[in-house]
């Protein structure tokens, strides 16, 4: 257990922003899934692809993901809907 102050401090604030990263990371995973789901059961994936998209800009702006990490998830979903 922290003695000082600041890192008391820096210990919550640690902790706040686990869990906010936690949460987005978790809808990301839910929203892939959903796209991939969808592309199996042979259903259209427009929206559900665009949805995605956006939630893997937002956790990159967020910096819950590296920019790169979140292009090449993108790349990777889009050509394994192209694929199917």
């Amino acid at each position: 257990m922290a003695n000082i102050k600041s890192q008391k401090k820096r210990n919550r604030q640690n902790e706040t922003q686990r869990q906010r990263n936690k949460s987005i990371k978790s809808d990301l995973k839910t929203s892939i899934r959903r796209v991939e789901r969808a592309a199996e059961a042979g259903e259209p994936t427009d929206e559900l692809f665009q949805m995605a998209q956006k939630k893997i800009d937002a956790a990159a702006a967020k910096g819950v993901l590296h920019r790169n990490a979140a292009a090449r998830q993108k790349s990777r979903l889009a050509s394994s809907l192209r694929s199917q």
